[in-house]
């Protein structure tokens, strides 16, 4: 499903915050779930925004900022495999990597 435009979710916001109505007015107003108008204020008041925010659940990687530490293990193991180089990292930073995050820094 695509997202609603920036334009009804401003709309949505301003019906609840400038003119004062209840969430639930609001959403039999625009015929959306109560729960979309309750998201769309939470997210005026905590991004200041109003634009879609991308699907899903964000992931973070102990990989974000490592660059140093896998220069490093790659020099000091320049034949290591990336298994080992899993292992490596996780002795190094305590924190452990799958192969398969890794190959987004190849």
């Amino acid at each position: 499903m695509k997202a609603y435009s920036v334009d009804i979710r401003e709309k949505i916001v301003a019906a609840h915050i400038e003119e004062k109505i209840s969430i639930r007015q609001v959403a039999l107003r625009f015929a959306v779930s109560k729960s979309l108008v309750q998201k769309l204020v939470k997210q005026q008041k905590s991004h200041g925004n109003l634009q879609p925010l991308k699907p899903g659940k964000p992931r973070f990687s102990h990989l974000t900022n490592a660059e140093l530490e896998l220069r490093e293990l790659v020099s000091e193991n320049p034949d290591a495999t990336i298994v080992e180089f899993c292992e490596l990292f996780a002795a190094k930073t305590g924190n452990w990597v799958s192969q398969y995050e890794t190959t987004s820094f190849c």
